[in-house]
């Protein structure tokens, strides 16, 4: 998912990075600054917001791209829990896709269908926390020009 989710933050990023006024980057030019310093010292801090964003955008592309990570994953629904990163494992998006089966009834026996809403008010949650505490990062953070 890694890399499915690089050309949507190159593509935000680089539109958050041109949006910064070019009046900005000639004075820090004008004060003898050299491209790179002008890059971390002055664009940077001036695009912070939109390169947040892309951050966001991107983990909660990841996280809801379901069939991918289910697939990914192995696609085994029964995989266990495992620290090991070359046997397959089962993420949260890949155990509701493996509970639901692309049926209207859910696979398995007693909490079953309770513990798939609680997964996905989970991904929900984090989702919701991490958008947050973005747009707390951001506001505090942003500067008019």
């Amino acid at each position: 998912m890694g890399i499915l989710t690089i050309p949507l933050v190159a593509s935000i990023s680089e539109d958050a990075m041109r949006s910064v006024p070019a009046a900005l980057r000639e004075a820090s030019y004008g004060l003898g600054a050299r491209k790179i310093t002008t890059t971390i010292r002055v664009v940077i801090p001036a695009a912070v917001s939109g390169l947040v964003a892309a951050f966001i955008v991107a983990v909660s592309r990841a996280i809801g791209e379901t069939m991918v990570v289910f697939i990914a994953a192995g696609a085994t629904g029964g995989s266990l829990f495992s620290t090991d990163p070359f046997k397959p494992g089962q993420t949260m998006t890949a155990a509701i896709a493996s509970q639901a089966a692309g049926t209207d009834q859910v696979r398995g026996a007693g909490l079953t269908f309770q513990s798939l809403f609680f997964v996905a008010l989970l991904l929900f949650a984090i989702t919701l926390v991490l958008n947050v505490l973005a747009g707390r990062f951001v506001q505090r953070v942003r500067q008019a020009y």
